[in-house]
């Protein structure tokens, strides 16, 4: 038997995932890291990606011998990140500043500029904005940039030497036209154009790497690439890799959510819904992503900074206490009962209001967060509603921008859901239905995540038939007879929602003062 290997870098977990050519999935590893925010800039360290990558492939190989005995023949590796953001490299390969991430909210005047410029909404967290904001600040490092890349595409070229991503990952980079699958040449241009006056040692084609679509060769692993990633040596050079994608890709892929007309919700960390459109929007919406799917199809993405991180901390805050009095949680349990609770809340949270910002949010104008809590002396403070406030707090600035689409005629019959939200059964899935007025879907295999939709994509480069497109490979032989659970809007919840979501909008006005007089202590 052979197997195929996915590892997703996500927002604070690696995870690998070894499955068989049914897409069944034979083991996994993981490690948990965070976000740090060093010097006014989220960031990872890239010693923790070395670490990460070593720590999650032997986790999965402990756990296919526990399971199955020796690990089989890898037949193909892919490679999935968190999308966006800034990394840039000299021409030794050497990293020149910090890894900046999609959630960093400092880029706005390029943002701006660049919009208005290329006629297409260029969001902050993109890398275009990021290369921006650094040429225009006259950074010291950009002369020497050789390699502008992402996390999937660095690491795919630590492990390959190739300077390649997917069509996914690229327009979450740069404008891309799905009519040929490469970053738009008009644009490019544009932007040559923008940074003349720097009198750069580079053009833009120079620095970017080459795009590549599903199903599509993405390079082998070297011997270097294999002693990177198992430095036990027992993982042989040779294994080919499919091209490197964005965790919107991979989560399109995992919820089998690439054709027009179709979608899907992944909430996390980040909250992001992706609509499969027919045809690219024409109208520029500069508070909605214009990207695409691993094939090139045109998306509508709906993208929110924070979702579940205040919610957990909030959760981790109870684990402790009951920790100090000696009662220490199972934490999957905590999750269950406090997730249930919000069930029997009232359903406009009682009065009760939440902002989850913790960084900054571009859907609502904000370029710093302060995660806060508020209510009113006759607020019913119960854990019930408390509970209920943070869920949907976690997904209102979605709920704000999919209302941009629907004002725009834009329509969707249902989303499939995967991601942290909806690990515990029912309570995710209802309360999002709710929030935005639609049915939610969840399949039994939406909690394998990214690396099982980057492993996915890996078995589909090796193992497709000719002429085989993702839609029909996915269709015939991975989703075939899959189980779904949707769950419709129930009219309770979306109408205790609308008084909600009218408050949680005032609270905006004191998450505004909240940054200009809370100091970040950084």
């Amino acid at each position: 038997m052979k197997a195929f290997l996915g590892i997703e870098l996500g927002s604070t977990r690696i995870k690998a995932v070894a499955i068989d050519q049914t897409g069944k999935p034979l083991a996994s590893g993981g490690f948990d890291w965070e976000n740090r925010f060093e010097n006014g800039v989220w960031t990872y360290h890239l010693e923790d990606v070395r670490t990460g990558l070593q720590e999650s492939y032997r986790e999965l190989a402990a756990d296919y011998q526990e399971k199955h005995g020796t690990l089989p023949e890898i037949a193909g590796i892919g490679i999935s990140a968190m999308m966006h953001g800034y990394l840039v490299l000299d021409e030794d390969n050497n990293q020149l500043v910090e890894f900046r991430t999609w959630r960093n909210t400092i880029t706005g005047k390029s943002s701006e500029l660049l919009t208005k410029e290329f006629g297409f909404s260029i969001p902050q967290r993109w890398s275009i904005a990021h290369l921006h904001h650094a040429v225009s600040k006259r950074e010291s490092h950009v002369n020497d940039i050789r390699n502008l890349t992402t996390l999937a595409g660095y690491v795919h070229f630590r492990l390959t030497g190739e300077k390649v991503v997917g069509v996914g990952e690229a327009s979450g980079f740069m404008p891309v036209d799905s009519s040929t699958n490469n970053y738009h040449a008009e644009k490019v241009s544009i932007f040559d154009s923008l940074v003349e006056e720097y009198n750069l040692p580079w053009k833009l084609l120079d620095i970017m790497p080459k795009v590549l679509s599903a199903g599509e060769n993405a390079g082998y692993l070297t011997e270097e690439g294999a002693k990177l990633l198992d430095p036990t040596g027992n993982l042989k050079a040779g294994i080919p890799f499919c091209p490197p994608e964005g965790d919107a890709g991979t989560g399109m892929v995992a919820t089998n959510a690439i054709k027009p007309n179709t979608g899907n919700i992944s909430a996390g960390t980040s909250v992001f819904a992706m609509l499969v459109l027919e045809k690219p929007l024409t109208k520029l919406l500069p508070k909605i992503d214009k990207i695409t799917t691993p094939t090139g199809r045109p998306v509508a993405m709906v993208h929110s900074n924070t979702c579940t991180s205040d919610l957990d901390a909030w959760v981790n805050l109870f684990g402790d206490a009951m920790t100090k009095m000696e009662n220490t949680p199972d934490k999957t349990e905590l999750y269950k009962v406090l997730y249930n609770a919000a069930l029997k809340g009232d359903s406009d949270c009682g009065g009760l209001v939440s902002v989850n910002y913790l960084a900054g949010e571009h859907m609502t104008g904000f370029t710093e967060g302060r995660p806060l809590f508020a209510r009113t002396p006759d607020s019913n403070f119960s854990i019930e509603n408390f509970m209920r406030s943070l869920l949907f707090s976690s997904i209102s600035t979605v709920r704000i921008g999919m209302d941009i689409l629907t004002e725009e005629g834009v329509k969707v019959s249902k989303l499939l859901g995967h991601g942290g939200l909806f690990k515990t059964p029912v309570v995710g899935q209802r309360l999002m239905a709710g929030v935005l007025n639609i049915p939610i879907a969840v399949m039994e295999s939406a909690g394998e995540g990214g690396a099982w939709g980057i492993a996915l994509l890996a078995a589909y480069a090796v193992n497709k038939e000719k002429d085989e497109s993702l839609e029909d490979f996915l269709d015939d032989k991975i989703f075939a007879g899959s189980e779904v659970t949707t769950i419709t809007p129930d009219p309770e919840d979306v109408k205790g929602y609308e008084k909600y979501l009218s408050r949680y909008k005032s609270a905006l006005e004191v998450e505004h003062t909240a940054v200009e007089v809370l100091a970040n202590r950084g």
